[in-house]
């Protein structure tokens, strides 16, 4: 961990270069109220914004804090060298020009090289990075407008995005921004290290970290770790979901899992809720700021008309929420605040008898909390035309947290019918006011997501290329030394079959080998007797065949894969398997290594989950063969990691007492 307290809460800031993004950072500091030194740097001026300015570096009265550093690349790699050297605390290198630009120039990543060398131990922030705004301690090193205030405590947000950032500080949504900062392309300092050092900030309420690229898994399960340790929430607004799955797959498995099965399995193991755009983010780190996490994701909804009870009930259709029915203590405190005349139910239509009276609206909507409730919402759009007029939701709302101490949330369906001072006067009075109806739903489903516990380090990839794909019987010997239960076979020429086969028991599945989807090209006979095995071997069309027992009894058909994932390990795809799989596309996945509780949850995720339970009157999966057939196929891959980069069995035959691999691939790395 690289000291980032000098960068963070700089008491001097130099600011190299001559252009108006220089300035601008002179500009922004002074406005937002920082009270350090600020020296310019420039060869030829005087004075830059109002600040005398230093014709060099080994000019300025002391070593910075923290610097700007605004010039062109190859300068920026000077300039940053010559900071090191008098002992700054850190920088922020503006210019671009270095591994983004690695498509366009050739030599980008040897001056990001070159780059990193000159920092040595300094901590750098970027390159391409527009810096930072710390709320907190009124600093700005930004070269450019943004919206935010001083605060006393807030959120810390991290991007790679200098424009979304710029965009987030606009928000206006009472959201109180304690940090923005932009991490550039992370040459040095990572994004996950500059979060785990505001974890160190008490004032700091809840992190969200915008994603392009996780690039050190190591870093994120530190961050998540220390996360933990200090109870302070992380959220995360992931990029890639609609990136197309790998073009070069062998697997089922593979193809199932694409590009973001593994992002988003990293996420769940480190705990960190994903979000889908920039206005749940805010949303959610609102909550967070204001609540903390939920204790679960029972909800309750309170408004004074029909459509918005059922609106919120249909939106949250798809989400990991429960509207659970009223328990008679509600129906109790309830009935006593509305009358016989109200019909109760969660989300529950209170009508307009009480509207304009505080007192009684906030026993009504008192009574829809309690301590099976992660969160009540009261839904309210407050009218642009004159919100004060309303003001008796605003003081309903922190009377109701006032007298229960429950988390209570005032939404409005429409984000612009939540006005930005209504917003603060609710969050001053513990309430938290949502802009907008998915973007509260989003926002609870978010933080009532539990807090796994620790796990193992994730298992890292090699990087060989896989160019050597095992036959099936070859996949299945390999499997089976690590504990997997495969059926009786032999591998022979299709003319020795009949000899071969009498030494197994019918029926039989005869298959060709060297195909590796055999049942799209017909290559697959089952249900075989012995006096029909030399025509089977014939009709599969290979020189070669595999005769294999036939396990019967079938309570599922799963597929289990694992495929190489560079930039997230190796992810662990759990699913119905068979033909239809693809089709089907009922997946789990997770990372490996995984133990066998999070296995066992994730098979109770699958749609096809109650056939494994058993389903009307038939006999279950026998559970412990299933895992046990899953840690085997980890144990290989774990044992094979800088080799292997696909694994699939599929189907893996599950019966009431066990739990057979009939069909198994393997891709790896001749070396």
């Amino acid at each position: 961990m690289r000291d980032l307290s000098r960068v963070l809460r700089p008491r001097s800031l130099a600011v190299i270069g001559g252009g108006a993004w220089c300035a601008e950072v002179i500009r922004q500091a002074r406005k937002l109220g920082f009270e350090g030194a600020i020296w310019p740097v420039h060869p030829k001026a005087a004075e830059v914004a109002g600040e005398q300015a230093y014709a060099a570096l080994g000019e300025l009265p002391d070593a910075p804090d923290v610097a700007f550093v605004g010039i062109n690349r190859r300068a920026t790699i000077e300039a940053v060298a010559e900071l090191a050297e008098m002992g700054a605390g850190g920088a922020v290198c503006f210019a671009s020009g270095f591994t983004e630009a690695l498509a366009e120039d050739a030599g980008a990543a040897d001056l990001q090289a070159q780059l990193i060398a000159a920092a040595g131990g300094m901590p750098i922030l970027g390159p391409n990075c527009y810096g930072f705004v710390n709320a907190l301690d009124r600093v700005a090193v930004w070269p450019d407008q943004h919206g935010m205030r001083p605060v006393e405590r807030g959120v810390a947000i991290l991007t790679q995005s200098s424009n979304i950032a710029i965009n987030m500080t606009m928000q206006r949504r009472a959201l109180p921004l304690a940090v923005m900062m932009t991490c550039g392309n992370q040459a040095q300092t990572h994004q996950a290290e500059i979060a785990m050092a505001l974890l160190d900030d008490p004032r700091i309420t809840a992190i969200g970290v915008h994603i392009e690229g996780f690039g050190d898994l190591r870093k994120w399960e530190s961050l998540a770790a220390k996360a933990r340790e200090r109870d302070v929430p992380i959220v995360a607004l992931k990029a890639g979901r609609s990136a197309q799955a790998r073009a070069a797959t062998v697997s089922h498995t593979a193809s199932l899992a694409g590009d973001d099965a593994g992002a988003q399995a990293f996420l769940d193991r480190l705990g960190i809720a994903r979000l889908e755009d920039v206005p749940g983010f805010l949303e959610t780190l609102k909550l967070l700021h204001v609540t903390g996490r939920l204790e679960s994701n029972r909800i309750a909804s309170i408004s004074c008309s029909g459509g918005e009870a059922s609106l919120i009930a249909d939106m949250a259709v798809g989400r990991d929420l429960e509207f659970p029915p009223l328990t008679q203590a509600q129906r109790n405190a309830l009935s006593a605040a509305l009358g016989p005349m109200v019909a109760l139910a969660n989300p529950l239509d209170y009508h307009t008898y009480i509207w304009r009276d505080a007192p009684a609206m906030a026993r009504a909507w008192a009574g829809m909390t309690g301590p099976e409730i992660g969160m009540t919402l009261s839904i309210v759009d407050y009218p642009h035309t004159d919100a004060a007029d309303w003001s008796c939701a605003t003081r309903a709302a922190q009377s109701v947290v006032e007298q229960t101490g429950r988390p209570f949330a005032v939404a409005a369906s429409l984000p612009e019918l939540m006005p930005e001072d209504v917003a603060q006067e609710l969050i001053a009075g513990g309430a938290v006011p949502f802009a907008g109806l998915n973007e509260a739903l989003a926002a609870a489903e978010a933080a009532a997501r539990p807090v796994p516990a620790p796990s193992a380090p994730v298992l890292l990839p090699g990087q060989d290329e896989a160019d050597v794909i095992l036959t099936e019987a070859e996949a299945k010997a390999a499997l089976a030394e690590y504990g997997l239960t495969v059926p009786r076979s032999c591998e022979v020429r299709a003319c020795q079959a009949v000899e071969a086969a009498s030494h197994l028991t019918a029926p039989f599945a005869v298959k060709g080998i060297g195909l590796a989807h055999k049942s799209e090209y017909g290559a697959v006979q089952l249900g075989i007797g012995a006096d029909g095995v030399c025509e089977a071997a014939r009709g599969v069309g290979t020189a070669m065949v595999l005769i294999e027992e036939m396990t019967t009894g079938t309570v599922a058909e799963l597929l289990v894969g694992i495929t190489r994932d560079p930039a997230h390990g190796f992810v662990l795809t759990l699913g119905a398997g068979g033909v239809m799989t693809e089709i089907l596309c009922d997946t789990v996945s997770l990372l490996v290594p995984s133990d066998r509780t999070a296995i066992r949850a994730a098979f109770e995720r699958l749609a096809c989950a109650p056939l494994l339970a058993g389903y009307r009157g038939k006999p279950g999966a026998d559970m412990d063969a299933l895992l046990d057939a899953v840690e085997a196929v980890q144990a290989y891959v774990v044992a094979n990691a800088a080799s292997v980069s696909e694994v699939e069995i599929n189907p893996l035959i599950c019966t009431a007492d066990g739990a057979v691999a009939v069909d198994a691939l393997i891709r790896k790395a001749s070396s």
